[in-house]
């Protein structure tokens, strides 16, 4: 085997083994919460030494955080306003919405990993939520984004309460499914969601013409 290959092979195998890392932090999380989650837990579950875990990750602050970054840059990828050719306004809202929905159902671990972190205070804040609170600000800024091509009669105070009220109304619409389970139908929720709030953004358009 060459240098190269060696090399490649090295690479690969680091890659593998971070993913079996971040894997294995992800199961833990989910039923410790971020408390009860511990690189020797993690080694345990993903069967690699501690010294391993060291190796790609400073500590679990910084092990959490990863894990919000890699879950959050998949839900990116899910996520999407079809194009102008697709339906009126509120069917380009209500068919974002359902794939908001669905990359939760898949990839749900930043929120909710993140939203525990958001709601601790802390002295010293740890990296993963400030890893969340970077990444939602990013996903905020999509919303009004995505909400300004859809109303640009709106300001920008309006467009910021409208993006603050469909945030909020998202994490607590997740947050129900946390509770109850497959009991919330997540996907419908967050059409009904988008729904209501196309009908307060068309409402504060029509105020800021009158």
């Amino acid at each position: 085997m060459t240098s190269a290959q060696t090399t490649r092979k090295k690479r690969a195998n680091g890659v593998e083994s971070r993913e079996r890392i971040l894997d294995a932090t992800v199961e833990i999380a989910g039923e410790r919460g971020y408390e009860g989650t511990s690189i020797a837990a993690v080694s345990a579950k993903c069967g690699l030494p501690a010294s391993s875990i060291y190796w790609h990750f400073k500590d679990k602050d910084d092990l959490i955080a990863a894990v919000i970054e890699r879950s959050f840059e998949t839900w990116l990828v899910a996520v999407g306003l079809p194009g102008e050719d697709v339906g009126t306004p509120l069917e380009r809202l209500t068919a974002m919405a359902a794939n908001v929905a669905r990359s939760l159902l898949d990839a749900p671990d930043f929120l909710r990993l993140g939203l525990m972190l958001a709601l601790e205070r802390r002295p010293t804040e740890p990296r993963g939520r400030t890893v969340f609170l970077q990444v939602r600000a990013v996903a905020a800024g999509k919303i009004a984004e995505v909400a300004a091509s859809l109303f640009p009669d709106l300001d920008e105070d309006a467009l910021r309460t409208l993006t603050t009220y469909a945030v909020a109304g998202a994490d607590g619409l997740f947050v129900q499914r946390e509770i109850d389970g497959a009991a919330v139908d997540l996907v419908a929720l967050f059409e009904l969601h988008a729904q209501l709030v196309h009908d307060a953004a068309a409402r504060m358009a029509a105020r800021s013409k009158a």
